[in-house]
């Protein structure tokens, strides 16, 4: 069940406050919380904000994006790259970002059921 996998997360990850799960368009699908303060993630141009992004850095000519990693002053937020989902971490400013990049594996396994159902779609 990915419920229990990513409430999980939650706890296992210091400092995570938010785990977003959206289409490519930012429609959300999931959504993980344990912050309430951390909203401006919740809109959907937050979110296609990143899919502009990763379509343009892929212009680079160095491959297609896989992850963003936006650093504010109260917050962290890292954006991975699951087509067609887009997964968004929301973290405090200390939160271990190595922690949340070193999943990147293990999150395809919990994502399998989803991507199908979007693709189907």
């Amino acid at each position: 069940m990915p419920e229990k996998y990513f409430n999980g997360l939650l706890n296992k990850v210091n400092g995570l406050h938010l785990i977003i799960i959206t289409d490519r368009d930012g429609a959300p699908l999931m959504q993980f919380s344990h912050d309430k303060n951390v909203n401006f993630a919740l809109t959907p141009s937050f979110i296609q904000t990143f899919t502009t992004a990763s379509d343009q850095a892929g212009k680079l000519g160095l491959g297609r994006n896989k992850t963003i990693i936006s650093m504010y002053s109260n917050y962290q937020v890292v954006q991975m790259n699951k087509l067609p989902l887009i997964l968004t971490f929301v973290g405090a400013e200390n939160c271990n970002t190595g922690h949340i990049l070193a999943l990147d594996h293990q999150l395809d396994a919990h994502l399998e059921d989803m991507k199908l159902a979007v693709t189907e779609a």
